[in-house]
């Protein structure tokens, strides 16, 4: 159990440590107080350019597949493997304290982003292959919507989806990618709100339906 608590807590404090915020200390910024108010990759993009986004999204997904993929196998040092943790079972822990530890980062306050960058790391890291299904969604969904967080939250379902048909049997992966989805929806709550409300940005130059919608 040393083992299983001391990865779980190794993986969040990589999770707290978030591009933007890093970055953005370099610039001498803080992406919270800009834009939508999100430590992500999109507001980042959206208020510091396209290339601060880019990095930022390249650490946030980076340090979710660095995580999942070696940490559950690493020897860490003075502790050894316990023989009573299934590598499978700490890999999802890990992907979970990853995104927790984006979310909710001790270094920053416990105001980080929503999540989205680096639950792609972690599926990277779990099962490549449900990566497809899960920015084929994500990106269909912008196009048809231009709406960056309604995308992010259906691709949190089709990943389930994607689980169900690709993984049949494999009810660990399954019970966590649900349970991502339900997080991914919650720390999307802001959004939900700003769309009800008619008031939610969208990424126009993507959205396919914009000249239909605005005729």
């Amino acid at each position: 159990m040393l083992e299983l608590g001391l990865k779980t807590l190794v993986a969040y404090l990589v999770g707290a440590l978030l591009g933007s915020l890093i970055l953005g200390r370099l610039r001498g910024v803080d992406i919270r107080a800009m834009g939508s108010g999100n430590a992500g990759a999109t507001n980042a993009a959206r208020t510091q350019g396209k290339l601060f986004g880019l990095l930022v999204l390249v650490i946030d997904v980076g340090k979710g597949w660095l995580v999942v993929r070696f940490l559950p196998l690493a020897h860490l040092p003075g502790i050894d493997w316990d023989p009573g943790v299934s590598r499978e079972w700490l890999a999802l822990v890990c992907a979970a304290a990853v995104v927790v530890g984006h979310v909710y980062p001790v270094w920053f306050g416990f105001r980080g982003g929503k999540g989205a960058a680096t639950v792609v790391g972690a599926i990277a890291g779990l099962e490549p292959r449900l990566l497809l299904p899960l920015i084929g969604a994500w990106v269909l969904v912008l196009l048809l919507t231009g709406y960056v967080g309604l995308a992010t939250m259906l691709a949190g379902v089709a990943l389930v989806a994607a689980v169900f048909f690709l993984e049949p049997g494999n009810f660990p992966l399954l019970g966590f990618c649900a349970g991502l989805a339900a997080f991914i929806v919650y720390t999307h709550r802001s959004n939900i709100a700003r769309m009800l409300a008619g008031n939610e940005h969208r990424v126009r130059r993507l959205w396919l339906l914009r000249s239909r919608r605005t005729a």
